[in-house]
């Protein structure tokens, strides 16, 4: 199948299109710099150049802080950006998969969200997120699907992960948020659902689904495992409340996203976060240590 993957530079899109290449499919993986899906042009010639079966959009407005002063352009890109492909996968018979967030949710439940939960976002990010998912499911119903994931982690690009990798390595004690939950998840998995769901969708696979690791923990909790894998002490991590780290955008209280309907489709089911951090963390020091000036 011939894939064209947006946002290849980011974390996900690297690890979508690494993972299609491991699987000797045909890929065009373009940063932000080579397609700007904002452009009807870009979009366009991107097409006609690639002629893509699947499209898989990973590129989006992520300051998820900086979108609460400009919130116009986070929807340019979140919002606009998808409904642009979606538009331009009609013309060309192609299907689209639209990578969304869990910041669609109020972040205020006490179990799980499932798929089919109403959307109430409560920050200009998860506002622009949904207006993508709406966008694409709106123009392209029967050959779309949307991703939703969340505390995404990767070996390429900033994360959570990769910072508390640092701070072991240069703080005595650390002080991580120990009121928010969630569901940390490693890139690589997230693109390997991606990929097994390509060739279904538009077929037996349209809508939304969420693709996460299993169980849930707190910032804290997440903090403390990266330095007991690392051979640190996790007591050098103390727990502090949010309110310690006012920011702009109000981060969700809880957003663990239940895996339903991935589970109803056959996908192999979710592995738990620890597990994937096990195999994440060696290679995520690695290319830390690669990039270290």
């Amino acid at each position: 199948m011939r894939w064209l993957v947006t946002g290849a530079g980011g974390m996900l899109g690297h690890d979508v299109v690494e993972e299609l290449r491991a699987r000797g499919e045909q890929v065009a993986g373009l940063t932000h710099t080579a397609l700007d899906v904002t452009s009807p042009d870009a979009v366009d010639r991107a097409f006609a150049a690639y002629r893509p079966e699947v499209v898989v959009n990973c590129a989006a407005y992520t300051a998820v802080d900086d979108a609460e002063q400009d919130e116009s352009r986070a929807l340019r890109v979140n919002g606009d950006g998808p409904g642009l492909l979606a538009h331009t996968c009609v013309t060309y018979e192609a299907r689209l998969i639209q990578v969304s967030t869990d910041y669609v949710f109020a972040g205020d439940a006490d179990a799980p969200y499932p798929e089919n939960h109403p959307p109430a976002p409560r920050t200009a990010y998860g506002r622009t997120k949904l207006a993508g998912e709406r966008a694409v499911l709106d123009e392209l119903p029967a050959a779309s699907a949307v991703v939703r994931t969340a505390w995404l982690y990767g070996v390429h690009g900033r994360s959570f992960v990769r910072t508390m990798i640092g701070l072991e390595a240069s703080r005595d004690t650390v002080d991580v948020v120990d009121d928010q939950r969630g569901q940390p998840t490693w890139t690589a998995d997230v693109a390997v659902t991606i990929a097994d769901l390509g060739p279904r969708v538009g077929r037996d696979v349209t809508g939304v689904l969420h693709a996460t690791s299993a169980g849930e923990a707190t910032w804290y909790d997440l903090a403390r495992e990266v330095f007991a894998q690392l051979g640190a002490d996790p007591d050098r991590v103390r727990p502090v409340t949010g309110a310690a780290f006012p920011r702009p955008a109000p981060r969700p209280a809880y957003s663990v996203l239940a895996p339903g309907r991935r589970q109803r489709l056959g996908l192999p089911g979710p592995r738990d976060w620890r597990t994937a951090l096990h195999e994440a963390l060696p290679r995520i020091r690695k290319e830390a240590l690669r990039e270290a000036p």
